[in-house]
């Protein structure tokens, strides 16, 4: 209920908008008991306020134009838990969450968007404050002009290539590929890491950059695009690049690691979260029904519908 989840709400309001989709808004609160008589009088108040959020975006309240649902959820786990199951429960295709700028110390805790991340049953778009807008303020038109993915040949990253290359193509924006490849140890200049075969690493990596997104493409050709290929750490070359370039979204994939010592010290993924200069989009499978037992599908996986929920 905080002016950053206003925030969130405006691009998930511009998405379901842009895309006929019904839109969720989730509140996750721990207190009394569903039932309970404070609980049913919090629930009313809550949604009552986010019905004055929506009207806010939507200059004077016409809910004509959005389909929505305001869902307030109880419970004691963690809001990425209770997010994941509802998003499963109700076959939810995007999860739209604002993610604070956290202090290095509290980092190493992960936040809620990151946890997200690596476990939503779908994708999840993460914005955060002071940020490169591309969803209006007071429009809520969608100017998307520039959308880096972030490319390693993965199957997450693939997921990544096809949901930025559809976005590129929906709103006519440049497509910016970048894959990192690791630098070597040994001191000396660049020249001296590469092979003296014909096809260096570097040249190669640039091709395949290529074939993959004529793969993806149909037909295969797509005008606004730049490869890029560097050498170094990952986050950091993909926060270099969307800084330098101005880019409007980056696109990555991202597998459930769960909460080992890679959520603990953080991935990739979640290091560009912490320090993007725009909104990422983390691009993850469909899984309905990681939550959803058999014979309770939830109706709009068989209509087609498409949801989205903002946090």
């Amino acid at each position: 209920m905080s002016h950053g989840s206003a925030e969130s709400l405006r691009y998930g309001l511009a998405l379901a908008r842009a895309y006929r989709a019904e839109l969720y808004l989730c509140h996750c609160v721990e207190g009394a008991a569903a039932g309970d008589s404070r609980s049913q009088a919090s629930t009313g108040q809550i949604r009552a306020a986010l019905a004055d959020m929506i009207g806010g975006h939507l200059g004077g309240g016409d809910f004509s134009e959005v389909e929505w649902k305001a869902m307030v959820v109880e419970g004691s786990r963690h809001p990425s838990e209770e997010i994941t199951k509802v998003a499963a429960e109700s076959g939810i295709d995007l999860i739209v969450i604002r993610s604070r700028r956290r202090p290095r110390a509290a980092a190493l805790l992960g936040s809620t968007a990151e946890a997200l991340s690596r476990t939503a049953p779908c994708p999840v778009l993460v914005i955060h404050p002071q940020e490169r807008e591309w969803v209006g303020e007071t429009t809520g038109e969608i100017s998307l002009r520039k959308v880096l993915v972030a490319y390693d040949f993965s199957d997450d990253s693939e997921l990544a290539l096809r949901r930025g290359l559809s976005l590129a193509k929906e709103y006519g924006a440049e497509l910016h590929l970048l894959h990192v490849l690791a630098k070597p140890e040994d001191d000396g200049p660049e020249l001296a890491w590469l092979p003296s075969s014909t096809e260096s690493i570097y040249q190669k990596a640039a091709r395949r950059l290529q074939e993959a997104v004529a793969a993806e493409s149909d037909p295969p050709e797509y005008q606004a695009m730049k490869c890029s290929v560097r050498w170094g750490k990952p986050y950091r070359e993909i926060l270099s690049y969307a800084g330098d370039q101005e880019i409007d979204l980056i696109c990555m994939g991202a597998h459930g690691a769960g909460h080992g010592m890679s959520a603990l010290f953080g991935s990739n993924v979640d290091r560009v979260l912490r320090q993007a200069p725009c909104p990422v989009f983390v691009a993850r499978p469909l899984k309905p029904s990681t939550f959803v037992q058999q014979g309770n599908s939830p109706s709009h996986m068989e209509t087609g519908e498409e949801q989205v929920i903002a946090i």
